[in-house]
């Protein structure tokens, strides 16, 4: 009786996360308005101006895990990791750096994807985040 119980709470947690469906989107533009940066300096993370941030997401395949970015004419892997409710996607910059940009469930009143854009690499050795919240639109 509890491999029963074990296969149906199985059974249940794997509808959570549903396959790609052809609705899902290929594709984004995703622009950041409003975020917050710090680097660090002399024992301390101290406040950064934050700039707007913008790029695209192409070719999105959830189930193959695969993706790209777009900034300008500059393109990049990206990593797509699916949750319940949203897709991450991962890059590794150059020296091994990392970005990850979260795109939820399109917001049906505001007929867009709310995200969130976070920043973790370093200059000359001195390390600085960000992170970023603002829309994404399907392409």
């Amino acid at each position: 009786m509890r491999g029963l119980s074990i296969v149906t709470a199985g059974l249940a947690l794997s509808c959570l996360v549903a396959p790609a469906t052809a609705a899902d989107p290929k594709g984004y533009n995703c622009t950041f308005e409003a975020g917050s940066a710090r680097s660090y300096d002399k024992g301390r993370f101290k406040p950064e101006r934050a700039s707007r941030v913008a790029f695209g997401i192409d070719a999105v395949d959830a189930d193959k895990q695969t993706a790209t970015i777009t900034r300008g004419d500059a393109k990049g892997a990206l990593r797509v990791v699916r949750a319940v409710n949203a897709l991450h996607f991962l890059e590794v910059v150059g020296e091994g750096y990392l970005n990850v940009t979260t795109v939820f469930d399109r917001d049906a009143k505001a007929a867009k994807h709310a995200a969130v854009h976070s920043r973790h690499f370093g200059v000359l050795g001195q390390p600085i985040v960000g992170q970023y919240h603002g829309h994404c639109s399907e392409k």
